[in-house]
């Protein structure tokens, strides 16, 4: 009954709650995965042939308006767009930083690199890539840019979340290969120390806050006491269940949007948690659906962009 209580108010909110306009800022249904510029005043994607002269990441305005090539070389960016990362066909990948075109290259064979904020280290996984995930081992390497990696953790069918803080990696993983449950936990990167936050069988949909101050995620599929979706702090401490469900994005270090799930098809609802006070309020009714979970939300909080399952278009929505 709670459920369905919950379930019914959820859907009597979204009959309540005002429509939020939205601008369509690029159209034609050729640009899935748009993410916000570091200054929040445009979004990047990948584009070429025929909508395009050549392939390449083009930008738009977050107000719509004429579309730029941003960057001629097809890379994966940085978030703050300071460096530039080639995977290559073998061992080596090759990190530009774009200020001064200096180059250095990382064993990573092909394996995703995670920054901290201020892009001076990162952090990849070497896994071995046959056999069940559950029981996989992944060695952890951590770096400062033009400097050699050095391995700081093993775990079993785990990988990064991301950083906490310049020196403390959130990761997630077995101790042991034969273990049922996995941890969430910090690890300091010079000292070795570790925190273990939380257990589960798995963790799904785990997103560090902007200051990684606090880290959202969710549980399926194990006891009652761990279902649900979670906010942990990564100081350490009892973490806080909300009580709903969906997709969710972090607006602020202090604010966490969610759009709930709703069954019955309707459009989307845009909810808002506040951190300090622990209260849910209603933004408004995008009058549409996001299409394949694609939206985001601007560094600055101030907006979102969301792919629309109703024309294809990649569409802004200034936020209350």
């Amino acid at each position: 009954m709670e459920g369905m209580s919950a379930l019914v108010f959820v859907l009597g909110a979204s009959a309540l709650a005002a429509t939020l306009p939205s601008k369509a800022v690029l159209s034609g249904t050729c640009c899935p995965g748009a993410k916000w510029t570091p200054d929040s005043r445009a979004l990047l994607f990948l584009d070429g042939p025929p909508a395009r002269g050549s392939t390449g990441i083009y930008q738009v305005s977050a107000e719509g308006g004429p579309v730029t090539r941003r960057f001629s070389s097809v890379a994966f960016y940085s978030p703050r767009l300071l460096w530039a990362v080639r995977p290559g066909t073998g061992v080596n990948t090759t990190l530009e930083r774009l200020a001064d075109g200096r180059k250095f290259t990382l064993p990573t064979y092909g394996a995703d690199v995670s920054w901290n904020r201020a892009e001076t280290r990162l952090a990849y996984t070497r896994s071995a890539t046959t056999g069940n995930y559950d029981r996989r081992m992944t060695r952890v390497y951590v770096a400062d840019v033009l400097g050699s990696p050095r391995q700081v953790a093993t775990v079993y069918g785990g990988d990064i979340v991301g950083w906490v803080d310049d020196r403390t990696l959130l990761l997630t993983g077995k101790r042991n290969a034969a273990n049922r449950d996995r941890d969430l936990f910090t690890l300091d990167t010079r000292s070795g120390a570790r925190r273990t936050l939380a257990s589960a069988l798995a963790f799904r949909g785990l997103s560090l806050s902007p200051d990684g101050a606090r880290v959202v995620y969710y549980v399926a599929f194990d006891s009652r006491a761990r279902n649900g979706l979670w906010l942990q702090p990564t100081a350490g401490g009892t973490p806080r269940r909300l009580d709903t469900f969906g997709a969710y994005r972090w607006r602020d270090a202090e604010h966490l949007l969610l759009i709930p799930l709703q069954p019955d098809g309707s459009s989307h609802l845009l909810r808002e948690y506040d951190l300090r006070t622990h209260t849910w309020r209603t933004l408004g009714d995008l009058g549409d659906q996001v299409r394949q979970g694609d939206w985001s939300v601007s560094p600055d909080g101030r907006h979102l962009a969301y792919l629309s399952a109703r024309d294809g278009n990649v569409r802004v929505v200034a936020l209350p």
